[in-house]
């Protein structure tokens, strides 16, 4: 111990000495203390040097400073030392620096008063603190509200929050948060808005209960506990109010600067209101209940305002306005009744003037009469055993009566108003459990201590002694848990002093039985009190100089009560005819006020007992002797009973606690006077928290924390694979004294002080290895100047060298070149000269080398024909003895060959009789057949390689001859040339002489020229010189002017782009702020249609419920179906009517509201869609009278077109039987010639083929003739119309027309017609695309006949030359695999027959019905011209063999259900998405769709489109937490939205369709609207999406980007409190960032496989990044101990991490990275220096993405993990704060986790074709038909 004290205390050790006025003062030591040292040398902060002296006795030394890394802390608990100096330095940090109001004290939660607004208690903060633990999150009151509600849902137990401390401090605006935290999270079980209702009654009892006093304007002066009811599910369901102990004085005194209750002063400050005319009322200095404190008025507000917000509190709780007049009229009574003036008659009575004119408007307004009110203010009755006396009062005692008789009245008022807001607040659902909120005055002292003080400090007694014992029930659980010693702990029990209160003759039992005494008084009640405790109790002591006066030493410090008051106030009497008088008023709420006055505990209505089922329960009323004894039951024996109450209730839940701190007495916001926090924190019980953690284990560490705290403590040997032994081992080579610490399970538990001496072993072992870190570094750096200079003087050298280097390079040159001249020049005289000599031998050579080469040429050619007519000689001779020999050999081999062949012939059909023969041959015909295969290959070999030789003997032979022919003529050739060239040599020798001459001359002529052109080339370079510098001045100025040209361009650019793209940001601003507004209201509206549903449904119910035997059904449509229909049809408004009146009843005002704006604007759709309807008829019937002129001549048209048409495919017909016709021909002339061959049987299958081919195209030709006359026909009776037109007037056809029912129908019968020509046009170029495919394989397959053909013939022939047995066994072979490939082809042929039969009936039912509609339409077309006018023509049927799928699908009506169930309602997603291709479901719905758009059915699209969107909206409904289903309808609903556009024929989305999707495209029906409507519903599935990915990935945000540490080893685990915040080693069930990649993936990937469209899928991604990193920034701004440098980088490398994942997944550019801004810059903030005004500028401009609140909050919160770091200076925030002063920005705090991107849905077509769509079985469809 002794080594460690001087270990800890040595020079520059910081420590703590009492000081006078600011308690403790911080002073560093200047000398190492040694052991014996009477005085410790010291130095204070403001470099003042004292001697501190030692005690003599107890040599005890001064607290020591806790690290700096552990000032600021949010627990108390976690300091190393525990102390009062430390506790108050610690809370005055985070109070004046961080601006922090909330400090953890192991359990409790301490809250300072900052007495300023603080944005800390918004909606955002509460989503913030919803379901975190209470040690993750900074210290806050929701943090308690939110742990009470956590373990009452967990531990199925109920909870008590208990909030105390002085007027002022802030208690019932503490309790107000909770309350709020509690309506908020959990919300109301039904529609009554109970949550509204429990804040309501603040607002109400802040009126009636609180005042100003001189420490707070709104001091509650009563206590209360609200508890607050929850159902099974824990939803709010009530609530109920205890109060205790109302300050009843206040209302007829007040001491200077206080007031009366809030409500008096609302009443006189509304005075002038109509309605409070009557009551008489004026200023509230008229009044003397509210004018005696001098301070009517609080300074910012406004009484009047109040006032309306109470009586909106009372309507909300259900205190109808007829009550809360009579409310104002008793209040306004008490105020009357204080201002009447009672005058002495005499010493002993008094009376009152006649005609008081206040105690007439008392009077009145209360219903009773003057006289008796007058009589017994003045009188009180005496009652005997045999008579009755009226005895008058003096004025003081008359006085005093009317005092109390206002202190009733109001008592009996405030009660009333209490039970009442309790009915107001109990429901009839069963109360499950709850949480209960005490209120409750803190522990008071004053000058003057009466009875209201005695009680208030006795029940703070009560909850101290309940505080000490959780506390240490909770230690005592811990240290079992652990399974470490418990040991007695010494503390403070005060027992003993609530026994000198409450026992048997105690204060209270002497204060009653002096009350029973007939003269009993303040005097003798003393006497008696220092008789009986003077001696015995060491806790109660009499003052020196007084003897009325007595003191108790309570927990928290000596109080010294003046007995004067305490027996009046513990009676509380008052005259009882005055009651009576009271009883018998006309005003029937004051009746009602003391109707029931035995129910009370007091005759003033005590209020400790009142509301609901905590009042005190009395027996029933037997008599009047018994509500005479109950009357005289006193308010110390009452509030004692409902103080055991409230103990048993708290003691019956686990309580939370919170101690509410005053820093000042003058109300300055964030001004800290320590000596009355010191003072508040005694007396709250906090420092005896502390006092009594430091005297056991305050300390805690899990081995994982100790661990990665201390390994730098540790060498490697000392580390173990088991985490706790390693831990063991270095702590006992750490601290000697094994008492400083416990090893429990799984923490180590310390002493107080041992954390502070490991931190400072830390940190000197750190600061050794930064010493050799800088020394390191330095070295290196020296070194590397060093070698930096050696470098560049090696440099110098270098250059240097190098330059002597090339000069001597450069001379060296110099003479080589001029050593290469010379032997250059003399190299070419001397090669002239050779080149002369060499040029005069080779003329001699070749004159002699051409003579003998002439002669050996003669003589070689005289040879080479010798030979010639040799070898021709001799070749001649050798053919003939040749063909001579082979002629005879092979006579002589057929002669021997027939003879043998004879021989063998007779032989084998000898044995071919025989069948072991035949078996024996069919044994060993396998092997045979190879060796003939084998020797057929060799000869094959031997005459490829015979030919090849005798080719090149053929080829070389040729070759030689023809260049000996060459070579012959060439020589002749030169022979000649030498002829002819000899005669030339003379001639050219003159023409040489000549050529001289003329050489010479020219010569002289060039001179000449040569000098001329040198002369006008020098005048001409002068002459371009000088235009060059004109043309470069010219250039110049051309440049500048295109420069300055190019620069105002590139200005006026710039500035419209800057323009531009303002103007596009903006429109794109308000387009996205447009449509976040359109889908807020379209999510608002989709909520109510949801309510109006759910309301609907249990309207029905309630129906059933009442009408068991008739079952009512809802003739309306729900909101939902509406929209989705057409404006054509409307429900009966009757009964739509009717149904929303059954509606309306069971809803709110609220969204009857909303319900009804809603109706409005659809009624006004309606209203506008009947007038476009309107409009959009006139022009129709406009356009049709155009249109029927236009009829005619485009029906002509298309006539001539189909005519044209057809003669175009009859000749193209002709054609191809032309062509048909010449290969049957060719076919049938190659079958003659190859007749013998052994395929004949595939050549009558070919001309089978070929027969059917030409009888195939006999019935297209017969189809030709039909639809040939079929369109004369119509053609005539077109034209038969026309002329009967022509006769008769022009009107007729108009009459015509108008004989139809609808416009529309002729429309359709001309688009009947189109459309039956086109698919006739279709038809006929599918069959010539048949016949030309039929032509193709019949050419194939001649070609393959002919191939075959020729293969046959060549295996004939080689079979031919084998000898007899191979030839026999080849054509075995052959013949064996003819018929297999035979066997084959004619199986495959069978297999198409059997599909063309069945092919042949299914068309053949088809074209019977098809045959006999024909016959119906050419009956009804043999009619007279006229019937066909009348009659629209039918559509053409032509039978067809069969029809190509269209991509529809067909359905009857009844199988809609079924469609829906199976495609929507019971569809699995996984299956679909694994198995199918994406958007299937899609897919299908539409293939029906377009079925019925093609049949031309509006209702069967209507009821279709509106099952759909309603089934998908209720499998949403059921499953809508289902990620997978929901992705999945999210993906169909888009494709089915992109289909509908793709298919609609609107050019915009056709662009990239093919023609055959162009074809498929809707024809009779516009779906704009209904696009629209399921735009609509994507939104709503996107929303739901959203939602369902934010609940999955909620849990694993803060675990994983801000808790888990990433990179190992960068964060230092700091002491945690007893609230151990979550660690950052992942456990097992831990997230961590890896979780969050992998769901970020799993995401991704289900929403691929279900073909989400990219677009779609890259709004996700950002939408889940802005939720990761808003929820991250959340945390990060709410949690102090996040805020470090190392965790900054942690962010940094997590978000790295993110943005990678964005990379691999090829989604940068989608914007998601940008919402991480905000948070890599708080990151970055964390890691940036913050000192000078640099760092500043630095951090306004590189925090653009943060708002001012956030950055401050940011660096208030920056928390050093090591001494090495440094904290954020006051002044430096208040730099930031004022360099960021001009932005224009919200004061909001945190980011809204809430808010969702608007989306969008680009069309994104499909290049899939419908008609190759296949619909799986699995699905059950097939009562789907594909058309």
């Amino acid at each position: 111990m002794n080594r460690e004290l001087e270990y800890m205390f040595v020079h520059s050790a910081r420590v703590w000495i009492p000081d006078a006025e600011e308690v403790w003062k911080s002073a560093e030591l200047t000398k190492d203390y040694k052991n014996g040292d009477a005085t410790l040398q010291l130095m204070l902060e403001d470099g003042t040097a004292v001697d501190h002296k030692l005690d003599p006795k107890t040599k005890n030394l001064p607290y020591l400073r806790n690290p700096d890394i552990l000032v600021g802390e949010n627990d108390l608990t976690a300091l190393s030392y525990l102390h009062e100096p430390a506790v108050l330095h610690n809370l005055k940090v985070r109070f004046i620096d961080s601006k922090l109001i909330y400090t953890y004290c192991g359990i409790v939660l301490v809250a300072i008063n900052p007495y300023e607004t603080l944005p800390i208690y918004g909606s955002e903060i509460i989503n913030a603190y919803s379901g975190q633990n209470m040690g993750d999150m900074d210290p806050h009151i929701f943090a308690v509200a939110e742990e009470a509600y956590k373990q009452m849902a967990r531990d199925e137990r109920n909870q008590s929050i208990i909030v105390s401390g002085e007027s002022g401090a802030g208690k019932t605006v503490s309790a107000k948060y909770a309350m709020r935290y509690f309506a908020t999270v959990s919300g109301s079980a039904s529609e009554a808005n109970v949550e509204e209702k429990v804040l309501a009654s603040n607002p109400i009892m802040e009126a009636i209960g609180n005042a100003k006093t001189t420490r707070n304007d709104n001091s509650s002066r009563f206590g209360k506990y609200i508890e607050i009811g929850f159902d099974n599910r824990y939803r709010i369901i009530g609530a109920n109010m205890r109060t205790y102990l109302l300050e009843k004085s206040r209302v007829v005194f007040q001491a200077d600067e206080e007031r009366n209750y809030h409500i008096f002063y609302q009443l006189c400050a509304s005075a002038n209101q109509p309605e409070f005319k009557n009551l008489r009322l004026s200023s509230a200095n008229d009044f003397l209940y509210t004018r005696q404190g001098r301070s009517p008025v609080i300074e910012g507000i406004d009484d009047a305002k109040e006032l309306r917000t109470t009586r909106h509190a009372f309507t909300l709780l259900g205190i109808n306005e007829s009550y809360q007049v009579g409310l104002f009229q008793v209040l306004a009574a008490i105020l009357h009744l204080g201002n009447v003036e009672i005058k002495d008659r005499d010493s002993d009575s008094s009376l009152i003037p006649p005609n008081n004119r206040h105690l007439t408007a008392f009077c009145e307004l209360v219903g009773v009469t003057y006289q008796d009110m007058s009589q017994w203010l003045c009188h009180r009755k005496l009652k005997t055993a045999t008579e009755t006396y009226i005895k008058p009062l003096p004025r003081l005692q008359a006085t005093n009566a009317r005092d109390a008789l206002s202190k009733h009245i109001y008592a009996k008022l405030f009660n009333w108003i209490v039970e009442h807001v309790n009915k107001a607040l109990i429901t009839n659902v069963k109360q499950h459990s709850f949480i209960g909120v005490l209120d409750i005055y803190g522990f008071e002292t004053f000058e003057i201590n009466s009875f209201e003080q005695f009680c208030i400090n006795y029940a703070n007694e009560k909850l101290q002694q309940q505080f000490n014992m959780h506390v240490f029930k909770l230690e005592q659980e811990e240290y079992m848990k652990e399974q470490i010693p418990w040991t007695l702990i010494d503390f403070y029990d005060n027992q003993p002093c609530i026994n000198l209160i409450e026992a048997k003759m105690g204060i209270l039992d002497l204060l009653d039985e002096e009350c029973k005494m007939p003269k009993g008084s303040d005097d003798s009640w003393a006497q008696k009190l220092y008789n009986t405790h003077l001696k015995t109790c060491s806790l109660f002591e009499k003052p020196r100089m007084s003897n009325r006066a007595f003191i108790i030493q309570h927990f928290a410090d000596k109080v010294e009560y003046q007995c004067e008051g305490f027996l009046e106030k513990n009676k509380d009497t008052v005259n009882e005819e005055q009651i009576n008088v009271l009883k018998a008023s006309k005003f029937n709420l004051l009746v009602e006020l003391f109707h029931d006055e035995e129910k009370a505990t007091t005759p003033t209505g005590q209020v400790a007992g009142t509301g609901g089922r905590t009042r005190l329960s009395i027996k029933p009323d037997k008599g009047r002797d018994t509500s005479s004894k109950e009357h005289k039951k006193t308010v110390g024996c009452q509030f004692r009973n409902s103080l055991q109450m409230l103990m048993e209730t708290l003691n019956a839940t686990t309580p939370h606690y919170v101690r509410c701190i005053k820093p000042n007495d003058f109300k300055q916001a964030f001004s800290f006077d320590p000596k009355r926090a010191v003072q508040q924190l005694r007396a709250c019980g906090v420092l005896e928290t502390i006092r009594i953690s430091a005297a056991g284990f305050p300390s805690r560490w899990t081995y994982q924390e100790f661990f990665s705290r201390y390994r730098v403590l540790m060498k490697q040997k000392d580390v173990l694979p088991d985490k706790k032994l390693t831990c063991k081992n270095v702590l006992e080579k750490l601290v000697q004294d094994q008492d400083k610490y416990q090893f429990g399970k799984t923490k180590i538990f310390f002493r107080a002080g041992q954390v502070a001496y490991l931190e400072k072993l830390r940190a000197d072992k750190l600061r050794v290895a930064c010493i050799r870190i800088q020394k390191t570094i330095r070295s290196w750096l020296a070194r590397k100047k060093y070698l930096r200079q050696r470098s560049a003087a090696i440099t110098i050298q270098r250059f240097t060298r190098g330059y002597q280097a090339r000069c001597l390079a450069k001379f060296m040159r110099r003479t080589q070149a001029a050593t290469i001249i010379q032997k250059y020049q003399r190299m070419c005289v001397e090669r002239k000269r050779y080149r002369q000599k060499q040029a005069a031998a080779l003329a001699v050579q070749t004159i002699l080398r051409a003579y003998m080469a002439r002669q050996k040429y003669q003589a070689l050619l005289r040879e080479h024909k010798a030979i010639i007519i040799q070898k021709h000689v001799r070749g001649w001779l050798a053919r003939c003895w040749y063909k001579r020999c082979l002629e005879a050999i092979v006579y002589l081999q057929c002669c021997i060959r027939r003879m043998r062949a004879k021989r063998e012939l007779k032989k084998l059909k000898i044995e071919a009789r025989s069948v072991e023969h035949f078996k024996k041959l069919n044994k060993g015909m396998e092997n045979k057949i190879m060796q003939l295969q084998r020797k057929i290959d060799e000869q094959h070999k031997d005459n490829r390689l015979v030919s090849e030789r005798l080719v090149s003997l053929e080829s070389s032979y040729a070759a030689e001859s023809e260049r000996m022919r060459s070579e012959l003529s060439r020589l002749r050739g030169v022979e000649e040339d030498a002829k002819n060239k000899t005669s030339q040599v003379s001639s050219l020798l003159e023409e040489l002489e000549r050529l001289k001459k003329e050489l010479s001359v020219t010569q002289q002529e060039k001179k000449t020229i040569e000098d001329w052109a040198q002369k006008y080339r020098s005048e001409m370079e002068t002459m371009v010189s000088e235009l060059k510098d004109q043309n470069g001045l010219l250039k110049k100025e051309k440049d500048d002017l295109n420069r300055m040209i190019q620069e105002q361009s590139r200005q006026m650019t710039e500035k419209m782009a800057r323009a531009i793209a303002q103007e596009t940001q903006q429109l794109e601003t308000d387009l996205n702020e447009e449509r976040s507004r359109y889908q807020n209201l379209l999510t608002e509206h989709l909520r109510l249609e949801e309510k109006y549903d759910d309301l609907k449904e249990e309207l029905a119910h309630s129906s059933n419920v009442s009408k068991p035997g008739h079952r009512r059904t809802d003739s309306t449509h729900s909101s939902n179906e509406s929209e989705y229909t057409y404006n054509s049809e409307y429900a009966d408004t009757e009964e739509g009517s009717r149904a929303r009146e059954d509606v309306t009843r069971g809803m709110d005002t609220s969204l009857t509201l909303k319900l009804q704006k809603r109706v409005t604007e659809l009624e006004q759709e309606k209203q506008s869609l009947r007038n476009e309807l309107e409009n959009k008829e006139d022009q129709f019937q406009r356009a049709r009278a155009r249109d029927d002129a236009q009829f005619r001549k485009a029906r002509g048209a298309e006539l001539e077109y189909e005519s044209l048409k057809r003669q175009e495919l009859e000749s193209e017909n002709k054609k191809l039987r032309h062509d048909l016709a010449e290969m049957r021909q060719s076919l049938l002339g190659d079958a003659a010639t190859g007749a013998g061959a052994p395929g004949s049987p595939a050549y009558k299958v070919l001309l089978d083929q070929l027969n059917a081919s030409c009888e195939e195209l006999e019935v297209r030709k017969e189809e030709v003739l039909i639809l040939r006359s079929q369109l004369v026909s119509q053609k005539e009776a077109v034209h038969h119309k026309d002329e009967k037109e022509t006769m008769t007037e022009p009107s007729v056809f108009a009459q015509d027309v108008n004989k139809l029912k609808d416009a529309d129908e002729l429309r359709q019968a001309y688009v009947g017609l189109k459309d039956t020509n086109r698919l006739l046009e279709q038809q006929l170029q599918t069959q010539r695309r048949t016949y030309d495919s039929e032509v193709e394989s019949l050419r194939g397959e001649l070609q393959n006949v002919k191939e075959e053909n020729n293969r046959q013939q060549q295996l004939l022939a080689q079979n031919l030359q084998l000898p007899p047995e191979a030839r026999i066994e080849a054509s075995l072979q052959h013949e064996i695999t003819r018929l297999t490939n035979e066997n084959l082809d004619l199986m495959e042929q069978l297999e198409k027959q059997d599909r063309t039969i069945r092919k042949l009936k299914k068309q053949l039912k088809v074209y019977s019905k098809r045959i006999g509609e024909m016959g119906a339409g050419q009956t009804e077309g043999q009619t007279s011209p006229g019937q066909m006018v009348e009659e629209p023509i039918h559509p053409v049927n032509i039978p067809r063999r069969e029809k190509d799928f269209q991509g529809m699908l067909e359905y009857k009506k009844e199988d809609e259900m079924k469609l829906v169930k199976n495609l929507i309602l019971e569809l699995k997603p996984r299956g679909v998405a694994v198995n199918l291709i994406p958007g299937l479901p899609a897919y299908i719905l539409f293939m029906c769709l377009r079925h019925a758009d093609y049949v031309n059915d509006d209702q069967k699209v209507r009821t279709l489109l509106t099952s759909t969107i309603n089934s998908i909206k209720k499998i949403l409904k059921k499953r809508g937490d289902d990620f997978e289903t929901v992705s999945f309808w999210l993906a169909n609903t888009c494709r089915f939205l992109h289909c509908l556009k793709q298919y609609s024929g609107d050019e915009a989305f056709m662009k990239s369709n093919s023609s055959r999707q162009n074809e498929h495209c809707l024809s009779n029906f516009d779906l704009a609207e209904y696009r629209q409507v399921i735009s609509d519903l994507a939104i709503q599935i996107y929303q739901q999406l959203v939602k369902c990915m934010e609940n999955i990935l909620q849990p694993m945000i803060v675990s994983g980007m801000l808790e888990h540490e990433t990179i190992q080893g960068v964060s230092g685990v700091k002491p945690t409190g007893l609230r151990k915040r979550t660690s950052s080693i992942a456990d097992e069930g831990t997230y961590t960032l890896d979780s969050i990649l992998r769901q970020l993936s799993a995401f991704h990937s289900t929403m691929c496989q279900h073909g989400t469209d990219p677009e779609l899928i890259k709004q996700v991604v950002k939408q889940l990044f802005y939720i990761i990193g808003a929820v991250t920034l959340n945390n990060l701004l709410l949690r102090k101990d996040m805020c470090s440098w190392s965790k900054g980088m942690q962010i940094r490398y997590n978000v790295s991490q993110l943005e990678e994942w964005l990379r691999d997944k090829g989604l940068m550019n989608c914007g998601a990275k940008e919402t991480l801004e905000p948070l890599i810059q708080a990151a970055q903030l964390l890691q940036v220096k913050k000192k000078t005004d640099e760092d500043a500028d630095a951090i306004c401009s590189m925090c653009h993405a943060l708002t001012t609140a956030q950055i401050v909050k940011v660096l208030n919160l920056y928390t050093p993990v090591n001494e090495f770091e440094e904290r954020v200076s006051v002044a430096f925030i208040r730099t930031i704060q004022t360099r960021l002063r001009d932005r224009c920005e919200s004061p909001q705090l945190l980011m809204d986790t809430k808010m969702i991107y608007p989306v969008t849905f680009p069309f994104n077509p499909s290049s899939l074709a419908l008609e190759t769509i296949q619909i799986p079985t699995s699905l059950n469809l097939s009562f789907l038909t594909r058309v």
